[in-house]
C-alpha cells in the first residue's frame, strides 16, 4: 500500500478521486468543499443537486460517501464525504474513520487508480489536526487499498501532523 504526504491545493492534484469534506447538503460551501465547487464548476454541483433530489433528499449522512462527476478537476470523480464535527464531550472518532472507510469502498467500487484526501473535519468542524491524522492514516491502513492514496494538507501544521501520524 503506498501512502504520499502532499501540502499543497487538493483541487490541483492529478488522480483518479478527489475526496471532497463536504457538508451534508453537498450543494457547496466553505474550506475544501468550496475550493472542490470553484474549482470543478458546476457540473459538480449539478450532480450533487441531482443527488438531492432523487437518493438523498434528506442529505448525506456524516460518515456516509458518495461520488460525482468531478466537472473541471484533473480528476474523474469527486467523492463526497461527510466528516463529523469535533465534540470534546462527545466521542464521534468512529464517525471520521467511517467517513474514510466508506470514501476508500466508494473509490474501490469505481475502480480508482489513485485517490487524494483532505484532512477531513480538521477545519472548520473543529477536530484537533494530530488527532484527525491518527485517525486518518489508521483507517487507511486498515483498509489496505489497492491504489495509492495521497493525504494532502493545507498548511505545515497539517502537514507535520500527518507526517507523524505516517511515521508512527
Amino acid at each position: 500500500m503506498e501512502l504520499e504526504l502532499v501540502e499543497g491545493d487538493i483541487t490541483t492534484q492529478e488522480v483518479d478521486a478527489i475526496v471532497n469534506a463536504a457538508n451534508s447538503s453537498l450543494l457547496g460551501g466553505g474550506g475544501v468543499d468550496g475550493a472542490i465547487h470553484r474549482a470543478g464548476g458546476p457540473e459538480i454541483l449539478a450532480a450533487c443537486r441531482a443527488l438531492r433530489a432523487t437518493t438523498l433528499p434528506n442529505g448525506l449522512p456524516t460518515g456516509d460517501a458518495i461520488a460525482t462527476p468531478a466537472g473541471r478537476l484533473n480528476a474523474r470523480y469527486v467523492i463526497h464525504t461527510v466528516g463529523p464535527v469535533w465534540d470534546p464531550a462527545d466521542d464521534r472518532s468512529a464517525l471520521l474513520a467511517a467517513a474514510y472507510r466508506n470514501s476508500l469502498r466508494v473509490a474501490a467500487s469505481l475502480d480508482v487508480d489513485s485517490i487524494a484526501f483532505p484532512a477531513i473535519s480538521a477545519g472548520v468542524y473543529g477536530w484537533p489536526l494530530a488527532d484527525a491524522a491518527t485517525i486518518a492514516v489508521r483507517t487507511v491502513r486498515a483498509e489496505a487499498p489497492s491504489f495509492p492514496v495521497r493525504f494532502v494538507v493545507f498548511n505545515r501544521p497539517a502537514a507535520e501532523a500527518f507526517r507523524i501520524a505516517l511515521a508512527s
